[in-house]
């Protein structure tokens, strides 16, 4: 089975060709540059590299979020093109499973992060148990204070992971007891991660249909509250 899995969720561009279990080729690109001027350029250059023709390719995977939602869009709107061009199927896979499965022999908790403003993350909790990676957290949005008490409260050791922990290094340092940081080179996402877990979905034929959409996880109740009384404020003053 040869599946072609694409993410742009965040400022990484990232394309992965996959035939069963051998990675064929994958270019990730970590620059500021507008996904919808690059994606196509990638998919293009990647199978063109790697010798397989697009009618070759069994399946497609993309992330679905959370993340950027212009870039999401763009992500899912290029891979559900060309699923019905090619009459292939396609899965859309979570950026955090993504992120937690390219750290899945990591012995302890695995807590993606992804930035979602202000002192909140986009975050999950992951194990590896029995050699499967297994939710123990499902996707939400939580402020950083309440990521550290939940964790501290587990008493296991953690890996962070994710673009954000360069923004909130600092604060999980000081207050997270028993933790690690990934290597740089596994603390974005990569299309091969993505790859390997949506090439399973379709394997046992969880494939996605034409109305799926990007998940969006809404902010954290706080962070609405204050925007609200924000635009209330700003209201008043007109």
């Amino acid at each position: 089975m040869i599946v072609l899995s694409v993410d742009s969720s965040s400022l990484v561009t990232t394309v992965a060709l996959l035939k069963d279990e051998f990675i064929l080729g994958e270019y990730t690109l970590n620059f500021k540059r507008e996904h919808s001027v690059i994606l196509m350029e990638k998919i293009e250059m990647l199978l063109k590299d790697c010798g397989v023709d697009i009618s070759e390719v069994d399946g497609f995977v993309v992330s679905k979020g959370p993340g950027s939602f212009t870039g999401l869009r763009i992500g899912m709107a290029t891979i559900k093109g060309l699923s019905m061009c090619s009459n292939k199927p396609y899965v859309s896979i979570s950026s955090l499973d993504a992120l937690a499965n390219s750290l899945i022999t990591f012995d302890g908790i695995i807590c993606p992060i992804m930035d979602a403003l202000r002192d909140s993350v986009y975050t999950g909790l992951y194990k590896n148990i029995n050699g499967e990676l297994v939710k123990i957290l499902e996707c939400t949005a939580l402020e950083l204070t309440e990521l550290a008490d939940i964790l501290n409260e587990k008493g296991e050791k953690v890996i962070f992971t994710g673009d954000g922990v360069s923004k909130h290094k600092e604060f999980l340092t000081k207050n997270v007891n028993n933790y690690k940081f990934a290597p740089n080179h596994l603390s974005i996402i990569r299309a091969s991660s993505l790859g390997e877990l949506g090439m399973e979905k379709i394997k046992t034929g969880e494939v996605d249909d034409m109305n799926s959409a990007p998940l969006y996880i809404k902010k954290p109740q706080a962070e609405r509250e204050l925007e609200q009384r924000l635009a209330m404020k700003n209201e008043n003053r007109l």
